[in-house]
């Protein structure tokens, strides 16, 4: 970060969850020295990072307290816009970001709208009348969830059939299991290709460069097998430009300043030899992501927050070569199921052969009692990054410092970044890297 940005002066920090998600970056300002609290709403998360940050059980009464107000996900975007005509710096989504990723059509026609080419999709509130439409017009599809049930990750399903029957059977069960949950969802197309995501921090006014590239590894098992879990690892790396980025999300600077959105903003996309096809939005932080930035920005997060909030200028520090992170997690991770986390998981401690050093996040886990122990209900318990100037590398750093580590029960996928000498190439060859 530039240096006439940075600010010694500490200052007071207001992290707000709904389902207490962002407590790894707010221990990571704590440690700085800042002052923090930390709000989540959903009450069987609140022990979330307890030990670790200062809590608050009401954040609108502290929201004259702190410096910077920082909302987590998507669902506070009046609340921050609210905030910051009361002027309020604050740093977080606007109803606008808000709806480009929980409103699939909405997001898709605003991509039109910019130029961009997008899929061919379709949007749908009846199941029966999809079903209808794959007889009609056979081939593969992607089926995706809209509005809040797009958050359960594991409801997407990619069609392995030309012709697109499993598709159909998919929809049935959805018809007879998930109908009060899945009120719209979205078929695409499904294009071939190398599934890449391009985002960066945005001031309010304009993006702050350089621009993240990662690749995402959704499925739960090695090999890209199992159930969508939202996020089991990632890798990544900073780039002063994106051709990708230039062709997507650098479109949105005008429509984000006039809402005025503050935070991250990332677009996933899926590219190949004919196109960059955009795929879906996050327009706030990623998860695991901001672990995974945490381990790749040398500035400070403090400054970084504040001077975002602010609607400054400023260049944000990073690391050269590679990051990468794993997710360790435990039952009954990627689904929701308090029952069975009691049974397997609550309380479980954390244990360390070794004693910690850099690179091991925070998810669901508390410090009680000098033992750092699992909490909430989730079982995403941990996020294991390192850098290096080879992927091969930032692999082998990140798996030897998960051998360091015990839980009951707990899994995560071994293959992250493997898929780097093969999509690197692509990409290459495509023109997309440089």
């Amino acid at each position: 970060m530039d240096k006439e940005k940075s600010t010694e002066q500490k200052k007071k920090f207001l992290f707000v969850s709904d389902e207490g998600l962002i407590g790894d970056l707010a221990w990571e300002v704590t440690k700085e020295g800042h002052e923090v609290l930390y709000y989540i709403k959903e009450k069987a998360q609140k022990d979330v990072c307890e030990g670790f940050v200062n809590k608050t059980d009401d954040w609108q009464e502290k929201k004259d307290w702190a410096d910077v107000i920082i909302f987590d996900d998507v669902v506070f975007g009046q609340t921050a816009e609210t905030l910051r005509k009361q002027g309020k710096l604050v740093f977080g989504g606007s109803v606008y970001a808000d709806k480009l990723e929980m409103d699939r059509e909405f997001g898709q026609e605003e991509m039109k709208s910019l130029g961009i080419t997008i899929l061919p999709n379709w949007n749908f509130s009846d199941f029966d009348a999809a079903i209808d439409f794959i007889n009609k017009n056979p081939g593969r599809y992607v089926v995706k969830p809209s509005g809040h049930a797009q958050g359960e990750k594991e409801l997407s399903f990619v069609g392995q059939e030309e012709d697109g029957k499993d598709i159909i059977q998919v929809l049935e069960h959805y018809k007879k299991h998930w109908s009060k949950k899945i009120k719209e969802f979205q078929l695409q197309k499904f294009v071939s290709g190398v599934e890449i995501a391009v985002g960066a921090f945005f001031n309010g006014k304009e993006f702050v460069k350089p621009v993240f590239i990662n690749f995402e590894h959704k499925k739960m098992f090695p090999g890209n097998i199992g159930p969508s879990t939202g996020e089991m690892g990632t890798l990544g790396f900073w780039s002063d430009s994106s051709i990708i980025f230039e062709a997507t999300a650098a479109k949105f600077k005008e429509k984000l300043a006039q809402s005025g959105y503050v935070g991250y903003f990332d677009v996933n996309c899926i590219v190949n030899s004919k196109g960059i096809y955009p795929l879906e939005f996050t327009s706030r932080f990623g998860y695991p992501t901001i672990s995974l930035q945490i381990e790749g920005i040398n500035s400070k997060w403090g400054d970084i927050l504040y001077n975002l909030a602010k609607g400054e200028p400023f260049n944000i520090n990073t690391k050269k070569g590679f990051q990468l992170c794993v997710v360790i997690a435990v039952p009954p991770f990627p689904f929701t199921d308090p029952a069975a986390f009691k049974k397997y998981s609550e309380e479980a401690v954390v244990l360390f052969k070794k004693p910690v050093n850099e690179g091991v996040h925070l998810g669901d886990v508390k410090f009680v009692e000098n033992d750092w122990r699992l909490a909430g209900y989730s079982g995403y318990a941990l996020v294991i990054t390192d850098s290096a100037t080879t992927v091969e590398d930032a692999r082998k750093q990140v798996y030897n410092k998960i051998a360091n580590i015990m839980i009951p029960n707990m899994f995560y996928r071994t293959d992250i970044g493997s898929g780097w000498p093969t999509d690197s190439d692509k990409l290459l060859t495509w023109g997309y890297l440089h």
